[in-house]
């Protein structure tokens, strides 16, 4: 086996999977050969591991500043993209950036550059801004949900982040719908669709989809209704701002 699959299979082998899908091994392999990336696919396809190999390959031990910025739109994403990073165990330090808490802690964080950053692109703006962080020697950009980015407004800040790195050799921007305009800064992409893709092991795992229409604007009276219908059963419920969910 060469470097690169002794490395992966020693990777899996930490966070306990045995293997690669189609779609991760095919997003692996298109990084060995293309630096601009546009990787479309569903949600629970695998995209975390998808990015993050390859993300955690191309790091060099010798260089001890920040080489990689990953870029999510919100918090939660931000935190399980650490999680499934920090399982690795590759020796590599990593910071998570994201509001919501004291921005002291990440500053603390980040006075010995990690070589990995995840955040949000409010935070990493506002640390980029303080020079929390030196930006010359990432090499490395993810952004996670790049669609979604641009629908919270980001755009202005995940602008001014990408201006910033100067040194940018390779980009990987991730969607499940594809559905935005190619930003600038990324040059002669290559496309992976795997929109149709589905990891589903057992007829259990399949997941039925309802739209229900809320005759109001404020939807707080549909959505009662709804989880009276669904009785006692457990129940997740998303939004999309923190003040919604309040």
């Amino acid at each position: 086996m060469d470097n690169q699959t002794i490395l992966i299979s020693n990777l899996l082998e930490r966070i306990g999977i045995k293997g690669l899908n189609e779609m991760q091994q095919a997003t692996i392999d298109a990084h060995q050969n293309h630096p601009n990336i546009v990787l479309k696919a569903p949600t629970g396809s695998g995209k975390t591991l998808a990015f993050l190999i390859p993300a955690i390959n191309g790091l060099k031990p010798e260089l001890k500043q920040v080489q990689c910025l990953i870029i999510s739109p919100s918090r939660e994403l931000a935190i399980q993209i650490d999680s499934v990073a920090r399982k690795f165990s590759s020796g590599f330090k990593i910071t998570c950036c994201y509001g919501g808490h004291k921005r002291e802690i990440e500053e603390n964080n980040l006075i010995e550059a990690p070589a990995l950053i995840i955040g949000t692109p409010g935070r990493i703006g506002d640390h980029i801004r303080r020079g929390n962080f030196q930006t010359s020697n990432i090499t490395q950009l993810v952004i996670d949900e790049y669609d979604k980015c641009l629908e919270l407004g980001f755009a202005e800040e995940m602008d001014f982040a990408i201006k910033s790195l100067t040194g940018l050799q390779r980009a990987t921007l991730i969607s499940a719908t594809g559905d935005f305009n190619m930003p600038s800064f990324l040059s002669d992409p290559f496309y992976l669709d795997f929109s149709s893709f589905k990891q589903i092991k057992n007829e259990a795992d399949e997941l039925a989809e309802y739209q229900f229409m809320s005759p109001e604007k404020d939807k707080a009276d549909s959505l009662f209704e709804i989880l009276c219908a669904v009785d006692n059963k457990p129940t997740i419920v998303f939004f999309n701002h923190r003040d919604a969910a309040e």
